[in-house]
């Protein structure tokens, strides 16, 4: 009889709400905060951020203590004695040592809080293998085990149009942010193996940057089985394009996510983002 595992993840892992029904994924939102006004993710639509750009940009707020300890009750109320909760990077936000703290205090579960050092659908597919690994009948120790050692398989690289938003969100310096916008500069970004953003290149203009990140994504293309995330942030003419030419370098992949990010991740990347993450599934 296979291990009723629980997989838990927060909304910034930005995984589509039909693949978490279908895996039985258990999910903490983040919340976008406009003043007084609080939305939890998934019931802000992202383009609501959008629209009120650049005129209102609002803060995001992570789930506390209590908020985990609430969704791991729920959890062990269904019946489960052992979860695996996937993070985003704890090098970009506090969810992972909010999630460690919380599941240490239930001891009569067997529990495990990955850091998977990405941040968006890199941390979804992290969360995404390990579900199917739960319906494969996988164990508990295998699952953990396959997590850690996919570490350094799963990359994910963003093309941002703007550093507008990296920069209001004290993402970046001032300075910098300054520079790019004078002379037209277009970022590709990922997550070093400390799971902090770091700059992949840096490109005169839109055509030019979306290049490099295909560039950068074909170099980057891990062995084994091969899936691919589109994601997009208000820019579903330039994901089109990009859709394309991912077929075209990819055909044997499996595409398992194409959408637009969530609103928590919309405050902080601004419009005209695309991301690509190449994961090897083996």
């Amino acid at each position: 009889m296979a291990e009723k595992i629980a997989i838990l993840v927060d909304s910034g892992s930005d995984l589509p709400e039909e693949l978490k029904k279908k895996y039985g994924i258990w999910t903490m939102n983040l919340r976008i905060v406009y003043g007084n006004e609080v939305y939890e993710d998934g019931s802000l639509p992202p383009q609501t951020v959008y629209s009120r750009f650049p005129q209102e940009i609002p803060k995001t707020s992570t789930p506390n203590l209590l908020e985990v300890k609430d969704a791991v009750e729920q959890i062990r109320a269904q019946g489960y004695s052992k979860l695996i909760a996937v993070c985003i990077s704890s090098g970009l936000s506090g969810t992972y040592n909010t999630v460690k703290t919380a599941l240490g205090e239930f001891h009569d579960m067997q529990t495990f809080t990955f850091d998977s050092k990405s941040i968006s659908i890199g941390t979804g597919m992290f969360a995404l293998w390990a579900a199917r690994a739960v319906a494969a009948g996988m164990s508990f120790e295998q699952i953990t085990a396959g997590l850690q050692r996919k570490t350094k398989e799963c990359k994910v690289f963003f093309y941002m149009d703007t550093l507008d938003y990296l920069r209001a969100g004290g993402r970046i310096g001032k300075i910098t942010g300054l520079i790019g916008k004078v002379l037209n500069i277009k970022p590709v970004i990922s997550c070093n193996e400390e799971g902090i953003y770091y700059t992949v290149a840096m490109m005169r203009g839109k055509k030019n940057g979306m290049q490099r990140l295909l560039e950068t994504v074909q170099k980057h293309e891990p062995k084994g089985k091969l899936w691919l995330a589109l994601m997009n942030g208000d820019a579903e003419e330039e994901a089109a394009h990009v859709r394309k030419q991912l077929s075209e370098m990819f055909p044997n992949a499996e595409r398992v996510v194409d959408k637009q990010i969530t609103a928590s991740l919309a405050v902080h990347t601004g419009p005209g983002l695309i991301g690509i993450c190449v994961f090897n599934a083996d």
